[in-house]
């Protein structure tokens, strides 16, 4: 895994000014893109690519191949009997995005269009912390709804407008990221955007930034008491800036109600979402749920950085967005919330800490699963004893699986998406659980705080959350970042044996699995008294501090990895001992329980 010093970081910078035109009655749209491009790299560039996104929903594209291909394809992108959908739609129902014209500081430019990524040659170098000035015509066509964006989804919604522009793509230590689109996951340039959109004046509007023309719009964007000027033409232009973002995305429909809740601390939050009366009640319950997951995040996190967040009704799931999510509506109350809080922290874990999803999808997908059900244990009151029980069982079915792969895995090269959607979102979640088991509870928090101070804004690699872990519990990491993400290899320990010699217990414990952890080992007697035992890990080079304050703790010699077995003595006889178990919090990924306790009274 290569990992960058965060002492000679750069990142790239892009400021979007766009002015687009949509026509609702045939989805067609034109536009005009001029792109300020900062090369903060110390390197010459002599090409740039933008992505394409839509030119994926045609027949024979990358993403209907892939779907024809793999034995386990989305359903949401296949017919009832598993074919690709996209491979059926005729060409007013794809979905396509063309350049017209481009140019380069006035110069012309020679490009091509390889699929859903637009190769350009630049008509002269651009030189390490030079700008320079890229003009674009472009046309699009919206796709019927088949993944994230679209039209006229299942639920009604007319406009879902993610991925619809030409995007510039990343450039980074490592090189170009003009990644196809084949299935998932995004990674994109930080910059500022300008976006005018016209489009009929009945489409309410809502998505990325904040709106420059709220009182001639109306819409519910008004100041409250202010008279909304009467449009003489068929069309508005509504005008949005978005500050520090990595992408823009809109969504529009006839019917939206809109409402605002304004935070006391905090942004202020839109609600917009069909007028249907079959989910008119769960929408509006939603919005002071909405306000405590805020809280929440900016809580355990740090304080959300943008002015407004809004929660709109579209897409084909849930999907997170630069200052917003596309949820569906049609859910019951507690999906509805649930869907909401697992995008709304993706604000923190993508849309202010942006990785490359591409290659490190567990760092937003599983940091966000880990946090957004913290959250929902809290907000719904729950009150699991371990709420990511559920990430745990999902891994240990990956991992006994046969199929898993390493979480290096290239997200578009997953044998399988089951083996994907685990790897991704409960093995990523499992990262930061398993981790406060090693550091201790604090110090996971406040690694997660530290992390997202040190890197908002930037885009952080997987090294950065173990180095941020290192500082703040003073322990050596290396080992577990490298097996839980590169390997496959697993965590299973045991007791070995438990015997008796001169009144005295001796306890034998072995390492079945390739993985190393240290060990919390609990010994209850048979006057149900208790006392802890730990077996620190001698390669992290440290110790955590006591996670059972009220229990006594005795803290034995590191266990060497190498060594497959480890043994250590209580001073007790063995018939005062009632029962022994391996990590008592059961936050270790073991993943075979059964050989992790011993009792007295086992045959």
């Amino acid at each position: 895994m290569v990992a960058q010093s965060t002492s000679c970081y750069w990142q790239q910078h892009v400021d979007y000014t766009m002015e687009v035109a949509m026509e609702v009655e045939n989805y067609q749209y034109s536009g005009t893109q001029k792109l300020v491009y900062t090369n903060n790299s110390p390197d010459t560039l002599n090409r740039v690519y933008y992505h394409l996104y839509f030119n994926a929903f045609q027949p024979g594209s990358e993403m209907d191949m892939r779907l024809q291909n793999i034995s386990d394809p989305d359903g949401r992108m296949t017919t009832t009997d598993k074919k690709s959908r996209i491979a059926t739609l005729s060409e007013s129902e794809m979905g396509y995005l063309h350049t017209v014209s481009l140019s380069q500081d006035g110069a012309e430019l020679r490009y091509k269009e390889e699929g859903t990524v637009l190769e350009v040659d630049l008509a002269k170098p651009l030189f390490p912390g030079a700008k320079t000035t890229f003009e674009m015509e472009f046309k699009g066509q919206v796709p019927v709804m088949i993944r994230r964006a679209g039209r006229n989804s299942k639920e009604g919604v007319a406009l879902s407008m993610s991925q619809w522009y030409p995007k510039m793509a990343e450039y980074d230590f490592e090189g170009w990221h003009a990644d196809p689109y084949i299935a998932r996951e995004f990674h994109g340039v930080w910059g500022d955007f300008d976006v005018k959109l016209t489009i009929d004046k009945n489409f309410v509007v809502g998505g990325s930034g904040y709106l420059q023309n709220p009182e001639e719009v109306g819409h519910g964007y008004e100041a409250p008491g202010t008279k909304v000027g009467k449009t003489k033409g068929k069309t508005l232009t509504w005008h949005f800036k978005a500050p520090m973002v990595h992408d823009f995305t809109w969504a529009a429909d006839p019917d939206y109600i809109h409402d605002i809740l304004p935070m006391e601390n905090g942004p202020t939050l839109h609600f917009l979402y069909k007028n249907d009366p079959g989910i008119l009640e769960n929408w509006k319950k939603l919005q002071p749920k909405t306000e405590e997951a805020m809280d929440f995040y900016n809580k355990n996190i740090g304080a959300y950085p943008y002015d407004q967040y809004s929660v709109i009704q579209g897409g084909d799931g849930g999907m997170e967005y630069a200052m917003c999510t596309l949820i569906t509506g049609k859910r019951t109350f507690g999906s509805l919330v649930g869907v909401m809080t697992h995008e709304l922290a993706h604000s923190w874990f993508q849309h202010a800490l942006a990785t490359n999803e591409s290659k490190y999808e567990w760092m937003d997908e599983g940091f966000t699963t880990f946090i957004s059900t913290l959250c929902m244990n809290e907000i719904m009151g729950t009150k699991k004893e371990n709420p990511l029980q559920d990430s745990y069982n999902g891994y240990y079915s990956l991992a006994l699986s046969g199929k898993e792969q390493p979480q290096t895995t290239h997200a578009d090269r997953y044998d399988l998406n089951y083996a994907y959607g685990i790897s991704a979102y409960s093995k990523g979640s499992v990262f930061l659980s398993q981790l406060g088991y090693i550091i201790g509870q604090d110090k996971l928090m406040e690694t997660i705080r530290r992390f997202y101070t040190d890197f908002k804004f930037k885009h952080p690699f997987p090294n950065d959350i173990k180095r941020t872990a290192e500082k703040v519990s003073g322990m050596e990491l290396d080992w577990y970042l490298t097996d839980w993400t590169q390997t496959t290899n697993t965590i299973d320990y045991g007791v070995k044996s438990v015997t008796e010699e001169d009144g005295k217990t001796k306890i034998v414990l072995e390492r079945i699995g390739n993985m190393p952890m240290p060990l919390d080992i609990l010994v209850v007697y048979t006057d149900e008294t208790q006392e802890t035992f730990y077996t620190p890990l001698r390669m992290m080079r440290g110790e955590k501090e006591n996670p059972y304050a009220h229990l006594n703790r005795t803290v034995l010699r590191d266990w060497p990895w190498a060594f497959p077995s480890y043994e250590f003595t209580v001073d007790k006889p063995i018939s005062s001992i009632k029962g022994i178990m391996i990590d008592p919090s059961q936050l270790m990924a073991d993943i075979n329980g059964e050989n992790n306790v011993w009792t007295a009274d086992a045959p």
